[in-house]
Parts: C-alpha cells; sequence; structure tokens
C-alpha cells in the first residue's frame, strides 16, 4: 500500500495560531487528544443518537457513534496507508456540535434561529473547535491543525455556498489557509463516508434491539437479504441477538469491501497520483459502487418508514422539540440569567443557541422541568 502514501497528509501546514511542535506527539495525534480531553466530547455520552437517552441503557448515543465511526475509518485509512490519526479525529468530533435530542433538537434549534442566522450541526462542531471549548490561556477554542479544520469545514465536500459559513464562522477567522473550493482530504472524505456506513447499520441493530422491527424483515432490502441467507437456517430463539449482530458485521463488511474495491477504481480512473491531484477532482474519489449507493437508498427508506416514523420514536422527538423550543424562549427573555454579559455582547441570540446545543438530553430536559 505505499503507493498511496503521497496522497495521504502526514505533514501539517500548521494551525491559526502557531504553536511549537511537541516533541513526542504529532500535529495530528494532538488533535486527537484535544478532541478527547475536550467537554463538548464528554457531553456526547448523553446525547441522542436516535433514542432519546433516557430510553435505554444499551441504545447508541452520540458518543458510541463517533467511536465507531472512527475503528471504521481507521481501519479503511490504514488499507491505504493514510493518516489514521487526522482520519480518527475527525470522525470522533464531526459530531461535536448536534444539539440534544437528535437531528429533532436540531430542527427545532433551527427554527428558533430562523431570523438570527440558523443552526447548521457541522458549522457549530467549528464553533466549538475554534472559539467555545476555552481550555488554553493562549487561544480560545482547541487551535486544530489547518487539516483538521478543513476536514471538518468540508464534512460534506467543497462549499459553494460561503453565505452561512461567513455567518456563523466568518471567513476572515481561517485567515486565507484553507482553499473552500477545493475537495476535502481522502482522510475527510474517509471520515465522511464512514459516518454513512456506521449509522444506517446500527441504526438498524438498535431498531432491533427496541422491537421496532424484526431481523427477518431486513429482508425487504435486497442488500440485506443476500447477507441473511446465509444464517437463515441457523437462527433461532437462544441465538437470535448473535444472529442480528453477525448480518449487521456482514453488512458493515460488505459496505467497506465495495468502498475500497470503488475507492481504487476512481483514484485510478482519475490518475490521482498525489494529493493536490486529488484536491481537484470533479467528484469525491472516496465513495461506494453505483450498486451499493442503490442499497444505502433503499435502507434509509426502510429505516425511514419502520424507525424515524415510528410513533413512540416521533413521540420522543417532538417532546425533545418542544424542550428546546421553550428553552430558548425563557432564555431569551431572561438571558442574563444563564449567560455571561461576555457571552452575550458579540451576539445574543446566537450565544443562546451555542449555550442550548451543547447541552445534553438531561441537562436539557432538567432545566426544562425547573424553568417552565
Amino acid at each position: 500500500m505505499k503507493k498511496y502514501s503521497k496522497i495521504g497528509l502526514f505533514k501539517s501546514k500548521g494551525r491559526i495560531i502557531k504553536e511549537p511542535l511537541s516533541k513526542y506527539r504529532s500535529p495530528f495525534q494532538r488533535d486527537k487528544d484535544r478532541i478527547i480531553h475536550s467537554a463538548s466530547f464528554r457531553r456526547l455520552k448523553h446525547k441522542t443518537q436516535v433514542f432519546v437517552n433516557t430510553g435505554g441503557d444499551h441504545y447508541r448515543t452520540r458518543i458510541t457513534h463517533s467511536m465507531e465511526v472512527a475503528q471504521i475509518a481507521r481501519s479503511i485509512a490504514r488499507h491505504f496507508n493514510l493518516n489514521e490519526d487526522l482520519t480518527e479525529t475527525l470522525s470522533l468530533a464531526h459530531d461535536l456540535g448536534h444539539t440534544p435530542f437528535g437531528h429533532a433538537g436540531e430542527e427545532s434549534l433551527n427554527e428558533c434561529m430562523a431570523s438570527h442566522g440558523g443552526f447548521d450541526h457541522n458549522l457549530q462542531t467549528l464553533r466549538i473547535v475554534m472559539f467555545l471549548e476555552n481550555k488554553y490561556l493562549k487561544f480560545k477554542g482547541l487551535n486544530l491543525t489547518l487539516e483538521t479544520i478543513e476536514g471538518l469545514l468540508k464534512h460534506n465536500g467543497p462549499l459553494d455556498n460561503l453565505e452561512k459559513v461567513k455567518s456563523l464562522i466568518g471567513l476572515k477567522k481561517f485567515k486565507n489557509k484553507i482553499n473552500l473550493k477545493t475537495f476535502p482530504s481522502l482522510e475527510a472524505q474517509i471520515a465522511a463516508i464512514s459516518d454513512d456506513i456506521a449509522y444506517n447499520n446500527h441504526d438498524m441493530q438498535d431498531g432491533i434491539k427496541a422491537n421496532l422491527f424484526k431481523l427477518e424483515e431486513l429482508t425487504e432490502i435486497n442488500f440485506l437479504k443476500k447477507i441473511f441467507q446465509r444464517y437463515k437456517n441457523k437462527i433461532n430463539k437462544s441465538n437470535y441477538k448473535i444472529a442480528t449482530n453477525q448480518i449487521i458485521r456482514d453488512s458493515i463488511d460488505s459496505m467497506i469491501k465495495d468502498l475500497i474495491i470503488n475507492t481504487k477504481n476512481n483514484l485510478k480512473k482519475n490518475q490521482i497520483r498525489s494529493f493536490n491531484d486529488m484536491r481537484y477532482t470533479k467528484k469525491l474519489m472516496v465513495d461506494f459502487s453505483d450498486n451499493t449507493l442503490r442499497s444505502l437508498e433503499d435502507i434509509r427508506y426502510f429505516l425511514k418508514t419502520k424507525m424515524y416514523n415510528n410513533k413512540s420514536v416521533l413521540l420522543r422527538n417532538n417532546n425533545g422539540k418542544v424542550i428546546i423550543k421553550k428553552l430558548f424562549n425563557k432564555i431569551k427573555n431572561k438571558p442574563r440569567k444563564f449567560l455571561t454579559k461576555t457571552e452575550l455582547s458579540l451576539d445574543k441570540y446566537r450565544a443562546i443557541s451555542d449555550f442550548i446545543s451543547g447541552m445534553t438530553d438531561r441537562f436539557a430536559i432538567n432545566l426544562y422541568n425547573k424553568i417552565k
């Protein structure tokens, strides 16, 4: 795999605020450590993935999801001899900006902020690592490497519309050190697509665990039907949970294999021999085959109808939305009760948004019950 080392990111261009290099850790190792030791990362333990955190101890939360994304991404990066530390950092950090109550909470907060610049969890991750995490005397934020900042910023690819970035971050904050129009590194692309692999498969697993649908119903998806057939005659009541784990594991493995083969084909077809070659391509290099992309659409549709639109899930999500809106209105009316004068000085509504988005599910619920 040495031939891929030239397209990986092993040397950093530095940080927005200069710092001396460490004798013992690479810049990307330090980034990973800064993410892991951040308060925002710890709070992911009590933030919803799909099921509100109070619903059970064994459902995935944002922190377990982030760790699973990192494991998948690191394995793929190792296969291509890329920078594992950078890949893992981006995977661990990608959901730092999520609100309590998952995507329902994000929708609710975005509605509250509609007249004040809106809310976007990907850009909120950037706000956290650049401004809101305060653990250093010399600067605000975590002062991560430019490569990590770029990877988080381009989680969904090059930025065509810069208005949200301008509003929520400020273009001058990047000091012209990041080209927003180019494709992100292979490490960033791997972290982003590993997120898709993880949540699609693990949401199916959690849905079965929650009795929203049965393992046998996965055969409605052709991709899963083929895997299910391998074990059909071996599944019984005593090994049902183990069989579920096995089928989900095989599904993840099949997706990873497809991704690796298709990515190799993309790199060869586009004659990618260096990092710069890859930045100016016309599409992402790390991607699934057309067949697997269609299968992912089938999986998403299945999860939407059987899980995300399930009455019990919708009820909890709607309760989360109500809590977010009530908290926003209460805090808006008496902001100094919850936030400092300094926090409110630049932008009152953005400060409220930062405060609410940083809450865990249980903190939001407890505060709501206290002030409603």
